[in-house]
C-alpha cells in the first residue's frame, strides 16, 4: 500500500516568523545608532518596537506550525541585541556616561554597570533556553529581558523629552540604580507572572470586564504614553519581590506555634 506523503510546507511560511525576528533585531540595532546620535526618544521607541516584534514572531510560528530550533536560536540572539545590548547602550549614552564628570572611578562604574546589564540579559536568555519545557509556563524565573528592557527604555523615554524638567545628566545616579536593579532582577530566582495562564474552556468568549479594561488601558496610554509605560514597568518589576516577601511572611506565620 503506497503512503501518501503530505505536501511540503511552503518556504515562505517558514520565513514569516523569522522576518518578524529580523524586524526586532533591526529595531534593536537602530536603537543603538539613534542613541549614539543623541536621539534618545527614538531609541527608546525602537526598543519597544522590538518588543512588539518579539511577541509576534513566536505567535506566528505557533499559529502556522513553523516553529523550529533555528527560529528559537535566532530569536534568542536577536533578543540579546534588542533587550540586552541596546538598552544598556541607550542608557549609557543618555545618562551613565555623564558619571565620568564626577570622577574617573564613577565614570568606569557607569560603563561597568551598563555591561553588567548586558551580561545579565545574556545569562537570563541562556537560562530561559535551557529551562524551556521544565518550568511552569505561568511564571518567569527572574524578570524577563523584554520587561527589563521596557523598564529601562520607559525611564529614558519619560525624561528624554525634558517635559518634566530633568534630563539624563541630573538623573545619572537614578539611572545607575535602575540599571543595576533591572540587571539583578533578571538573574534572580524571583518569580514573575508570565500572563500565560490556563486556557479558557471557551476560547471564543471573553469576559465583559476584560473588554472594559482593554478600553481603559488604551485611554490611559493615550493620555501620557511614556509615563504610563514607566509606571507599568515599575509596578511589574516590583510585583515579583513584593509577592516573594508576602509568601515568606505567610510561610513564617504558618510555621509559628
Amino acid at each position: 500500500m503506497n503512503k501518501i506523503n503530505p505536501p511540503p510546507r511552503s518556504r515562505s511560511i517558514y520565513l514569516l516568523p523569522n522576518l518578524f525576528t529580523t524586524g526586532g533585531l533591526f529595531a534593536g540595532f537602530y536603537a543603538v545608532i539613534a542613541a549614539a546620535n543623541g536621539q534618545f526618544t527614538q531609541a527608546a521607541i525602537a526598543v519597544f518596537v522590538a518588543g512588539i516584534m518579539d511577541g509576534i514572531d513566536g505567535r506566528v510560528a505557533r499559529l502556522t506550525g513553523t516553529s523550529s530550533e533555528f527560529g528559537v536560536q535566532y530569536d534568542s540572539l536577536a533578543d540579546l541585541v534588542s533587550f540586552g545590548m541596546a538598552p544598556a547602550l541607550v542608557m549609557y549614552h543618555w545618562s551613565l556616561s555623564h558619571l565620568k564628570y564626577d570622577g574617573g572611578i564613577l565614570g568606569r562604574l557607569g560603563w561597568a554597570v551598563a555591561f553588567l546589564y548586558a551580561a545579565c540579559a545574556a545569562l537570563r536568555l541562556a537560562r530561559f533556553n535551557v529551562q524551556t519545557g521544565s518550568v511552569d509556563k505561568r511564571w518567569f524565573i527572574g524578570l524577563a529581558s523584554p520587561a527589563a528592557a521596557g523598564l529601562m527604555m520607559a525611564f529614558v523615554w519619560a525624561f528624554a523629552d525634558d517635559t518634566l524638567g530633568w534630563d539624563g545628566i541630573q538623573l545619572r545616579y537614578v539611572s545607575l540604580f535602575v540599571t543595576l536593579i533591572a540587571a539583578l532582577l533578571m538573574v534572580s530566582r524571583i518569580r514573575y507572572w508570565s500572563f500565560k495562564g490556563g486556557q479558557q474552556r471557551r476560547s471564543d468568549r471573553v469576559p465583559f470586564i476584560a473588554l472594559f479594561l482593554v478600553a481603559a488601558i488604551i485611554a490611559v496610554l493615550v493620555i501620557d504614553l511614556p509615563r504610563t509605560l514607566l509606571a507599568a514597568g515599575v509596578l511589574y518589576a516590583l510585583s515579583g519581590p513584593v509577592c516573594w516577601v508576602w509568601q515568606r511572611i505567610h510561610k513564617s506565620d504558618k510555621s509559628a506555634p
